[in-house]
């Protein structure tokens, strides 16, 4: 197999980075139009409890064992064959379709109810939203066949349509009706749902038939000792893809592409690993929805208020959700393909090892200086920001403001602990990974708490205390776990926290000037911060000129291709 991994990986996240944020715009401006037009308790009854359920359901399915098989493919090809992952990728239909009975029960009887108004609604969307994850999963065994293989753009392409159409038949019913906006979010997740699976496999049906097509032209062609010449298309489709393993279509579906030399339906060691990441991953799911947990389990805020919370969280996360996701998700797919699990850093192939220190202490970098960009400027258009989004009645109260200040920071340490810990996971055993499940329990039940007691003496703002809190005793964990990793090795991929004197002055100097200014007229208010913003921007393009040439390098290359 010679595909890069590397630029795989890079362009997946460039690629990602882009559409998602033409995406998320959109899927803004509706938000900004439910709370401007709707209301905001239909928001918080779809934004928080209905994709917390959504949530929930996909990531205890998927999660555990898409990371396993990852893994396997790349580290033990030997021990694991195709067969054994597509069965494995399988399981997470019925293990979704077992969730979806206890929290069916949760979300319609236990948690806090709806208004009268609403309860009908929220009862058939809950049905919905549980139906619409069994449906996606569907299409996991060729999500995970076109991440081995690296079809990024098929990726970037369906994840686009996913949200468009979910978006468009919301709209279309929702200015049509403006009270069945509850009822709208359902039968947009069940299209979207659909359109993922039947795009999955109709680019599957298609590319199965013209890669055998391909071969048979290619076997024609060395029979008769001629070379096939191969147009641009075919190339970034064909070329590299010798390691394909199936032929027809329906050897994506469960037991169908056989098992060579009596092997078992599910690959024992694939299994144990799988378990190992299913215990890390509720905690993890603890951790990343903890706050709409607590709000759906105690009334703590009513659904107008969580509103409020979740639009904040959002304009707050944008970081997070544009860029560090995708990053995150290329990094580790990176990692897991370079780095061996089971076998000591100063045992491997040397070349990768720098590499991957290299990698890392880039990745470090980069996303630790977004990060405070946007504590830095977020001090001080926080406010700014909000009014355009939601108007003079939405920051009326100062709460507003205060929750997206105090999400500056937690961005910062999302950045930092998003690639840190992505990589520990990456690189963990099995052993390891069981370790680190405790910790995780306790970083859980801590969160859960703090959530609960500065929730009561801080209001809404002490769900991104409690959360800064446990993301900083994570960082900890891994960045310890790295350092003792490339020591002996006489490298240290975590030099890039350190943004360097030049960047970091900068930003001092931008954030206090912000801040002087933030009471100025709009214009001079904006204009300052632009200013300032391109300045830090030429700071830290000439503090780091040697990541600058790479990115520049890459991205020639792969603009070529």
């Amino acid at each position: 197999m010679a595909r890069n991994v590397l630029e795989s990986s890079l362009m997946g996240a460039g690629f990602s980075i882009i559409f998602q944020i033409l995406c998320r715009i959109l899927t803004f401006g509706i938000n900004a139009y439910i709370v401007r037009n709707v209301g905001r308790e239909v928001l918080g009854i779809m934004n928080v409890r209905l994709l917390l359920l959504e949530s929930t359901l996909l990531f205890l399915s998927r999660e555990a064992i898409n990371r396993a098989a990852l893994s396997a493919n790349s580290q033990q090809r030997e021990k694991c064959s195709w067969a054994q992952l597509i069965n494995q990728m399988w399981l997470t239909v019925p293990i979704c379709a077992a969730l979806c009975a206890p929290c069916l029960y949760i979300w319609l009887y236990w948690l806090s109810a709806v208004d009268a108004p609403y309860s009908a609604q929220y009862e058939f969307a809950c049905y919905a939203v549980a139906l619409s994850c069994v449906l996606e999963l569907i299409a996991e065994s060729t999500v995970f066949v076109a991440q081995v293989f690296c079809f990024v753009k098929l990726k970037i392409v369906l994840n686009t349509l996913h949200i468009l159409v979910r978006s468009a038949i919301f709209l279309w019913i929702v200015t049509g009706d403006r009270s069945a906006a509850i009822t709208a979010f359902a039968i947009a997740q069940l299209a979207s749902a659909m359109t993922i699976v039947l795009g999955q496999y109709g680019f599957f049906m298609f590319y199965i038939n013209r890669f055998n097509d391909f071969k048979l032209r290619q076997q024609q062609a060395r029979k008769n000792k001629a070379a096939q010449a191969l147009s641009s298309w075919q190339r970034s489709l064909f070329e590299h893809m010798d390691d394909f393993p199936f032929t027809k279509l329906t050897q994506l579906l469960p037991g169908v592409l056989s098992c060579t030399g009596g092997e078992a339906l599910f690959n024992r060691e694939l299994q144990t690993l799988t378990l190992s990441f299913v215990k890390q991953g509720v905690l993890k799911q603890i951790l990343t929805e903890g706050e709409k947990y607590v709000m759906s389990v105690s009334p703590v805020l009513s659904f107008g208020e969580q509103a409020t919370y979740d639009v904040v969280n959002n304009l707050g996360s944008m970081a997070a959700r544009f860029i560090f996701r995708p990053i995150e998700d290329s990094a580790y797919f990176y990692f897991t393909q370079t780095i061996a699990r089971d076998t000591r850093l100063n045992k491997q192939p040397p070349e990768r090892v720098r590499q991957a220190s290299s990698v890392l202490n880039n990745l470090l970098l980069g996303v630790s200086s977004i990060g405070l960009l946007a504590f830095t400027f977020g001090q001080s258009y926080s406010h700014t920001l909000l009014l355009l989004y939601g108007g003079e009645d939405f920051v009326a109260g100062g709460l507003p403001q205060r929750l997206l200040q105090w999400h500056c920071l937690a961005i910062y340490l999302l950045s930092v602990n998003g690639i840190s810990e992505g990589y520990m996971f990456a690189t963990n055993t099995s052993r390891d990974i069981d370790k680190y499940n405790y910790l995780m329990a306790i970083f859980s039940i801590s969160f859960l708490i703090l959530s609960y007691i500065l929730t009561g003496i801080f209001g809404p703002v002490g769900f991104i205390f409690a959360n800064c809190i446990n993301m900083l005793g994570r960082i900890l964990y891994s960045t310890r776990y790295i350092r003792h990793q490339y020591q002996p090795l006489g490298l240290n991929p975590l030099q890039g926290l350190w943004p360097g004197k030049l960047f970091g002055g900068t930003l001092l100097l931008a954030g206090l000037a912000c801040y002087w200014y933030r009471d100025a007229v709009f214009g001079t208010h904006m204009g300052i911060g632009l200013g300032t913003g391109i300045l830090c921007l030429i700071a830290w393009a000439l503090a780091h000129r040697d990541l600058m040439l790479l990115g520049w390098k890459y991205g020639r290359r792969i603009k070529i291709e």
